[in-house]
């Protein structure tokens, strides 16, 4: 009966989100108050059946309920327990009841934290929000099933994909889909707004802490997934280009570019159209992600869909709501009142220059994601965009902005001074110049190496410029510096560190890709591979077994100028279930540099490859990530972008006013 309860609970959920759709808007066309109040307990009820749903089916992983096809056709019964729960989600229908779990969620922490926006607005939001909810439920309950049973039940599943075995993809997916369906949100209330006509600054505040969340949420998912390839496949990379990859970076570039214009839009009353036109572009290009992981267009660990019918369901969704978003702005956009000016060369100007570097930098990773995918669409021809054009062409574009980065919180709104804001600037112009130049010095390498650490170093050194600035440091007395530290609001402590963190990035990726040494060789017992200054001695191979696996694993010794640093165990596991073999890396930190080391073949005279790297810097990359999510939380925190942090105010606002 589990599976039962599960698929009737979605059920219902589509009813009730059918109804979410409908009744609320007929209430703000209307202005009813009782049919805009329909949307908040919908909304929570909604939820409520979709987790349920969510619930029974983790328990039919958890229990191995083999009678259920997707628990058979992902799970063995010897797997750990955390690795049943997360088989939930390693599959395609199981990942697409996450996605709306995650989309019920968000519309109810909608009803329940915006209850400080117009009534009007608020029935609208859910009411689109509910119509993206009901689409994906008919999405599930016809094509993508996961309660559907098998009669007999078999005695044993076939278990779940070696390579999603891991904690890594426990973690990966849920972030990634907060990120996602997060953007869900400001599509709702830029739909929403065109609908009224309305939008003006509160429209701002209102969007900014969800895409804040969503925003942060995305980055950390990518920063996971760009780790767990790292470690888990065995070559040592960490970013390939994938077009699963490129579909989470697009709404990723493109929700920045809206992080940041939504600021304008609150100081400034300006770039109304330009931030519904973001918003809606950065859900579309989450749900072009869906579509390309879950169509079966592209062959990759991501994604599970290969039923053509799913696929031309969501080239439906796409058209719906892409198609249908755009049309409506295209209609209602030019009705809308057009806000402040300001002068070129202000803070409003330099966000506006980050726009379009962010926004052309997703063109460039669009055309090359989606370009080979069209041409072999339309003739059949087959072509291969890899690492060389996304370098190309994604590269000095974000560059650009890099460099533009540390003059933009520095800048005054509305006029700004940009002799005086490069003075300011000197100091850190002048740790990029050393940078660049110790670095050409000790490493000798081509100057693009040294370019990009003076880059990662101006902004970083920019990003403490600015909170320097701020408060004084070397200006004014200790006691004066530290009350206005702690006096600064969160949100420029917050713009400071997620700045800082894409210079801590930066600095990685140069080390990682520059530096670094790679070894690949064959050894035998006893034998010594010297990379860098770290000498490493094959000691031994041995056989260990695992709950589902029987595992090779070699031990190797590690002496620097010497002296013994540690042992590294790289392996090899076979899954006879799945019948399939996944490398096991081993790796040794070195502060924030890496020894990393994989196993190859075991050859026929008794030796094994191996795959040596030795990657400085490397833990920077993922640093940085951290830094910028730490970033975006004390953004959070401030009061003033806290959900709901206008209704206090309003309140204290309502008993100041007499009583007429």
């Amino acid at each position: 009966m589990i599976a039962e309860v599960g698929h009737y609970a979605l059920v219902l959920a589509l009813a009730l989100a059918l109804i979410q759709s409908v009744v609320p808007l007929i209430g703000a066309r209307a202005r009813d108050g009782a049919l805009m109040a329909v949307a908040t307990p919908t909304a929570l009820a909604q939820f409520a059946f979709v987790a349920l749903s969510f619930v029974m089916l983790v328990s039919c992983y958890v229990g191995s309920d083999f009678s259920v096809r997707n628990v058979f056709e992902n799970l063995h019964s010897a797997m750990p327990l955390i690795y049943k729960f997360t088989s939930t989600w390693g599959n395609h229908e199981g990942s697409m009841l996450l996605w709306v779990l995650i989309l019920s969620l968000f519309g109810a922490l909608v009803a329940v934290f915006a209850a400080n926006i117009p009534d009007t607005l608020k029935a609208t939001v859910l009411a689109v929000q509910a119509w993206i909810a009901a689409t994906f439920y008919l999405f599930i309950l016809t094509t993508s099933n996961p309660f559907l049973r098998l009669d007999p039940a078999p005695f044993e599943g076939r278990d779940l994909n070696p390579i999603l075995q891991d904690l890594g993809l426990a973690i990966h997916p849920p972030l990634l889909y907060l990120g996602y369906v997060g953007f869900s949100i400001s599509f709702s209330f830029a739909v929403a707004a065109l609908i009224e006509g309305r939008i003006d600054a509160a429209w701002a505040r209102r969007v900014r802490p969800w895409l804040l969340v969503a925003w942060m949420c995305l980055t950390a998912g990518i920063s996971m997934g760009s780790y767990w390839a790292y470690y888990e496949l065995g070559w040592g990379g960490w970013w390939f280009w994938d077009p699963v990859e490129n579909a989470s970076l697009m709404p990723w570039l493109v929700g920045t570019a809206l992080l940041h214009s939504a600021v304008v839009m609150e100081k400034r009353e300006a770039l109304k159209i330009w931030n519904l036109l973001l918003a809606i572009l950065t859900f579309s290009l989450s749900l072009i992600g869906t579509f390309l992981v879950r169509s079966g267009v592209l062959t990759s660990v991501h994604a599970f869909a290969s039923d053509p019918l799913r696929g031309v369901f969501i080239l439906a969704i796409l058209v719906l709501f892409i198609g249908g978003g755009l049309g409506l702005f295209a209609w209602r956009a030019p009705l809308l009142r057009q806000g402040g000016l300001f002068a070129p060369v202000s803070r409003e100007g330099a966000l506006v220059l980050n726009n379009l570097f962010l926004t052309t930098a997703c063109a460039t990773v669009f055309v090359g994601t989606l370009y080979p995918l069209a041409l072999e669409a339309l003739t059949g021809e087959k072509i291969s965009v890899g690492a060389p054009f996304f370098n190309t062409t994604f590269g000095p574009v974000f560059a650009c902005l890099l460099v533009a980065l540390p003059f933009g919180p520095l800048l005054s709104w509305k006029r700004g001074d940009l002799a005086g804001v490069a003075q300011r600037l000197a100091g850190a112009f002048l740790v990029a110049l050393i940078g660049l130049a110790a670095s050409f010095v000790l490493e000798g390498k081509p100057l693009l190496a040294p370019l990009g650490v003076g880059l990662a170093l101006f902004v970083i050194t920019g990003a403490v410029t600015d909170i320097c600035e701020r408060i004084g440091l070397l200006r004014t007395p200790l006691a004066t510096v530290l009350r206005r530290a702690a006096g600064l609001p969160r949100s420029a402590w917050g713009t400071a560190f997620a700045h800082l963190g894409l210079g801590i990035t930066l600095l990685g990726i140069v080390g990682e890709t520059q530096w670094g040494a790679e070894r690949i060789v064959s050894v035998k017992p006893g034998d010594k591979v010297a990379v860098r200054n770290y000498d490493v001695t094959f000691d031994r191979t041995f056989n260990r077994t695992g709950p589902n696996y029987t595992e090779l694993a070699a031990a190797f010794t590690v002496r620097r100028h010497g002296e013994i640093v540690g042992v590294m165990e790289p392996s090899k596991r076979n899954f006879a279930a799945r019948q399939m073999t996944t490398t096991e890396s081993a790796l040794m930190a070195r502060g924030v540099s890496q020894l990393y080391l994989s196993l190859g073949e075991v050859n026929a005279d008794g030796s094994v490859g191996i795959r040596l790297y030795y990657k400085p810097l490397v833990l920077l990359i993922w640093l940085g990530g951290v830094v910028m999510v730490l970033g975006g939380g004390l953004s959070l925190s401030d009061r003033r972008l806290r959900v709901g942090a206008p209704k206090p105010a309003r309140a204290k606002a309502a008993v100041m006013v007499p009583a007429e």
